[in-house]
Parts: C-alpha cells; structure tokens; sequence
C-alpha cells in the first residue's frame, strides 16, 4: 500500500499547479450550498449556477424551499435534469432542516447523510465547503485518478474516503479533492487522459503501464 509520504507527493505537485481551490458552486449560505450539490448530480456546474440564481430568488432558506409547491421547484430547476427527483428531494429535505434543525443546515455527517438526497460524498461536501470541518468528497474523477495512480484498487467510495483519511492529514482532505476533481476534468480524462501532460506521470502505475507496453510493442 502507498505510504502517507507518497499521498503527500501527490497532493503537493497537485497543489503547485492548481494551488487552493474554491467549491464553483454558488452560494451564500450552507442550506444554499446544500441545494445546489443537489443539483450538481449529472449536471454541469455552470448550468446549476445558472439554475439556482433563480431558484434561491424565490426559495432562499429552508422555510421558503419547504413552502413552496413540488411542482413549482420542479419548473425552475427543470434545466439541471433529473428534475422530479431532484425536487421531491430539496422540498423533503427542506422540511426535514425546518422542522428537526430549525431551518438550519446541519454540521454533523451523520445528521446531513439522513436529509433526503444526501450521500456521504454529498455530505463531506458539505462539511469542507460550508462548514470549514475536514471531508474527503469522492466523486467519479478522485475515484478514476486514485485508482489509476495505484493509491487505491476500490470503486468503493467509502473504502477510498477511509485510505485517504489514514494517509493524508485532516485539514487537506477538503482541497486534495478539490484538486483531483480539477486534475480529473483538465489532464486526466476517463476516455483519453493526457498522461505527457500530467505532473503525475512518474508516479502513476496507469502511466507506467502503458508506457511499458509500448515500449514493448516497439522493440
């Protein structure tokens, strides 16, 4: 298994590059952020941004979300996609912060994971971006990235949240995912990631692998 020093040389080439990054989702309050993570699912960021700048005019706390008609949420966020789901989910949690948290989003993991359309990655979201608590959101590009660097050999979420957290100290949980998640949409693709463009190369078995195979096919 890769040592804690090895994770460390990850994140920090990760950090020269991309340095600290800040959560593209916009927001103003915790339940705001909430919402739009929601959103987020199979939907580009640009667009939820574009959603919920309509969205938080009309509900921009959990009593006005929790007030206003199923039908009418599902209208203004109908662009994000997966819209009725996505708006049974907001109006339910939204009561759900009214009516056991006084309408305030909740700071404990295992408090945000019981609200109707959160995960535990939605939740470390959460934690880092709203509440400055150490998370380790695992989304597709940290999962894709740290199993092809070799960090990791699981598509278990949960597994890989648990190695990071024995291996890379709490206050960068929040940011070393950030950077992954950077790295995963700008070098490392799912289909063609540009490995002669990437700061990790050296240290990836992906990389590694491929490069001794055509190094045989050559020969």
């Amino acid at each position: 298994m890769a040592t804690p020093k090895f994770w460390r040389k990850i994140h920090d080439r990760l950090y020269t590059v991309y340095g600290d990054c800040v959560c593209p989702l916009k927001h103003e309050t915790p339940f705001q952020l909430m919402a739009a993570v929601m959103l987020s699912a199979q939907c580009r960021d640009d667009r939820v941004n574009a959603v919920t700048e309509n969205l938080f005019a009309v509900a921009p706390d959990a009593a006005a979300m929790a007030g206003l008609p199923v039908e009418k949420i599902e209208m203004i966020i109908h662009p994000c996609g997966l819209s009725q789901n996505k708006s049974r989910h907001l109006k339910a949690a939204a009561e759900m912060i009214v009516r056991e948290f006084n309408g305030q989003l909740p700071s404990a993991l295992d408090k945000l994971v019981r609200l109707p359309g959160i995960g535990r990655k939605s939740a470390n979201v959460l934690l880092g971006n709203a509440f400055s608590t150490p998370g380790f959101p695992v989304d597709t590009h940290v999962k894709r990235l740290l199993n092809r660097i070799g960090v990791v050999e699981s598509d278990d979420p949960e597994v890989i949240e648990r190695e990071n957290n024995r291996k890379v100290p709490p206050e960068l949980w929040t940011n070393f995912s950030h950077l992954l998640i950077r790295h995963g949409r700008e070098v490392c693709h799912a289909r063609k990631p540009e490995c002669d463009e990437c700061m990790l190369s050296d240290l990836c078995k992906f990389h590694n692998r491929h490069k001794s195979s055509s190094s045989l096919k050559n020969s």
